[in-house]
């Protein structure tokens, strides 16, 4: 009896990161994005199967199997065409390496990053790297919406319809 309800069960479907990295920024690594997920079910603390494991388990230099699966639908227009970027927690991590990629070939302000988290001290990713690349022009806006801070909840959707008509005209570029 117990065979039969273990075989009946589903195997564990893989689980997918997009690169945190441009291959012309770092050619030897390829940076990943993990937040571990973590939830009490029924009294008893779990985590996620992928995510636990790299936070918890996996200690440096540890070496795991992987394969690659490309999108070839997503990816980094030419370098003149804007781009606006929208990214909530780990979601933000192909951006990063859209960004490494335009530093690299030097190419103009025309991107627009919509950043959404929880909590400004402990889920602004990659903050340093974003004011950087405003400073030096490679990222030409950038909105945030931190919604566990301060006093309204403010949520990337309130960012996007405060600059509906900006976001209208870049999209008609």
């Amino acid at each position: 009896m117990p065979q039969g309800f273990i075989s009946a069960l589903r195997p564990l479907q893989p689980r997918l990161y997009s690169l945190a990295s441009s291959f012309a920024a770092a050619p030897d690594e390829a940076h990943l994005t993990v937040a571990p997920v973590r939830y009490d079910l029924h009294g008893e603390p779990r985590c996620g199967v992928a995510s636990g494991l790299l936070a918890d388990h996996a200690e440096p230099d540890t070496v795991l199997p992987v394969y690659i699966q490309s999108n070839p639908h997503f990816r980094l227009p030419g370098d003149d065409a804007p781009i606006i970027m929208i990214g909530a927690g780990t979601g933000v991590a192909p951006y990063r390496a859209f960004l490494q990629e335009r530093e690299v070939r030097g190419a103009g302000d025309r991107s627009w990053l919509f950043f959404g988290e929880r909590n400004f001290r402990t889920d602004f990713l990659y903050q340093t790297e974003w004011q950087d690349w405003l400073k030096e022009g490679t990222l030409g806006r950038m909105e945030v919406a931190l919604p566990r801070d301060g006093n309204g909840k403010v949520y990337l959707q309130h960012r996007m319809k405060e600059q509906s008509r900006d976001i209208f005209a870049w999209l008609e570029e």
